[in-house]
């Protein structure tokens, strides 16, 4: 099933189904499932870049979702834009955590930009806007901060830890960096 045709699902079939959530029905469970977890692995996929982890993330997401649907409010948005922001928030939390960094080593840009390449939808490719040599044109500081902040997913302050270095220097070449980038896109 499409994402476009999850975001069109009926309201009245998505009240029924939320009800029966709530009602905690096993069969709810189970058709939430079939219509929404390919989606739902796919997003989480594409961050945490690993099939075993984004599976593990995916069980995580059903379980909350199963704990928390009483807090799902109708009247903030669809269904399926809560789920996905649950899903989203844990592959993002699993990417961030400790374990995560330390089980992953630190690749270098071209590395990340690779991986990257091989596991992102063939729709879409990074050589093709010319991502790889637009970076490349960076100083090896600034690409190493743009590589952990935008493709590690680390936070500033993570990036600082992990480089070890003042925070104030991890900002000053992430901003240098985009303004090199953006200069270069152009």
């Amino acid at each position: 099933m499409s994402e476009q045709s999850l975001i069109s699902t009926p309201t009245a079939a998505e009240a029924a189904l939320v009800g029966r959530l709530r009602a905690h029905q096993q069969s709810a469970m189970t058709e939430f499932y079939d219509r929404y977890s390919a989606a739902l692995f796919g997003v989480i996929q594409r961050i945490v870049k690993d099939d075993s982890e984004a599976e593990d993330v995916l069980q995580e997401a059903l379980v909350k979702i199963w704990n928390s649907i009483e807090s799902y409010d109708t009247s903030k948005g669809r269904l399926f834009t809560w789920v996905v922001n649950i899903s989203r928030n844990l592959a993002i939390d699993k990417i961030r955590s400790r374990q995560h960094r330390v089980s992953a080593s630190v690749q270098s840009l071209d590395d990340s930009l690779t991986a990257q390449r091989q596991a992102s939808p063939d729709s879409f490719r990074p050589e093709h806007i010319g991502l790889q040599e637009i970076t490349k044109q960076l100083v090896p500081e600034q690409r190493q901060v743009i590589d952990l902040l935008y493709f590690g997913g680390f936070t500033q302050s993570e990036a600082a830890e992990e480089l070890n270095l003042p925070l104030g220097t991890v900002k000053t070449r992430a901003r240098t960096a985009l303004k090199m980038l953006a200069k270069l896109v152009r």
